[in-house]
């Protein structure tokens, strides 16, 4: 039901071929998952998507590797993106989440959906305490 053919390894444009080669050798995986290889109708984008892919889940940063992806499943259970809460569970699990670690992850989503639309129909205002200019003013 995709709206676009997938690209199989064979006849792949220079351009996608090296997108290819690159997410294999940044994972150290011969594997490329559908996403990419559906992405690879339009080289551009594919391009441009990879390399912030690569610069914010696969560069060393402030955040360790877990923590992206755990924070990535959180964020795809809100955005509703089955694919990527299945690819990201797979991730973490290959960066070492337990089963705990998975519970504890669905108990913090559950719980933030849950008070999140409270709020959003409460319309409860900001406190000043939590706002940063509202603080600065105030001293």
């Amino acid at each position: 039901m995709s709206t676009v053919h997938s690209s199989p390894d064979a006849g792949l444009s220079p351009r996608v071929k090296a997108v290819f080669d690159d997410i294999r050798a940044t994972r150290g995986s011969d594997f490329i998952n559908h996403f990419w290889r559906y992405l690879a109708f339009d080289p551009p984008l594919l391009e441009s998507t990879w390399a912030e892919v690569k610069r914010v889940m696969a560069t060393p940063s402030a955040l360790d590797p877990l923590t992206k992806e755990l924070l990535y499943i959180a964020v795809s259970v809100a955005n509703g993106c089955g694919y990527c809460v299945h690819s990201h569970t797979a991730a973490a699990r290959a960066k070492g989440m337990t089963a705990a670690q998975h519970a504890d992850l669905l108990a913090v989503v559950g719980l933030a959906a849950k008070t999140n639309h409270l709020v959003t129909a409460l319309q409860v205002p900001v406190d000043p305490a939590f706002d940063c200019e509202a603080r600065a003013a105030a001293s």
